[in-house]
């Protein structure tokens, strides 16, 4: 079965045209249409990494536009760092890993927004290393323990 969204009672805290105008504004795109071909992209990345309850919470809490563009994606099975992830939307796209990056970033930071804190974190746990800064978020690491010598 693929993760679809919940039912919600709940609306997302913003409409799709508000998500769009607001990574408009993130990304500085010209168009709203250049805006919204960036949200549909990376959410579908996401929706490829992203799996279980952190995958349908995060499309709960996203404009239904977004949130089909979220869960309409099979999950790979292996999973990509952060850096993969902004090479594999650069290929997908056929774009400059730079444009990917930057792409990413205004998509994300809107994103992070959205799920909130609490969601955002269960999502970083999820997900391989390099993610949180593409999040807009600092990459912080658990130490490890040091091998006995």
């Amino acid at each position: 079965m693929y993760d679809q969204p919940r039912a919600n009672p709940a609306r997302p805290a913003m409409t799709f045209e508000q998500m769009l105008e607001r990574v408009r504004y993130e990304g500085a795109y010209p168009t709203r249409e250049r805006a919204e071909e960036a949200v549909r992209t990376v959410l579908a990345a996401l929706g490829r990494q992203l799996v279980g309850d952190e995958r349908a919470d995060l499309a709960q809490r996203l404009p239904v536009e977004a949130a089909l563009a979220l869960t309409a994606q099979i999950p790979d099975t292996g999973h990509l760092t952060g850096w993969g992830f902004v090479k594999d939307i650069a290929t997908r796209a056929d774009t400059t890993p730079a444009a990917a990056r930057w792409d990413t970033g205004a998509v994300l930071a809107v994103v992070a927004r959205l799920a909130g804190p609490d969601l955002l974190a269960r999502i970083l746990r999820r997900l391989p290393g390099g993610y949180a800064l593409l999040f807009g978020q600092a990459e912080l690491r658990q130490p490890q323990p040091q091998p006995a010598a």
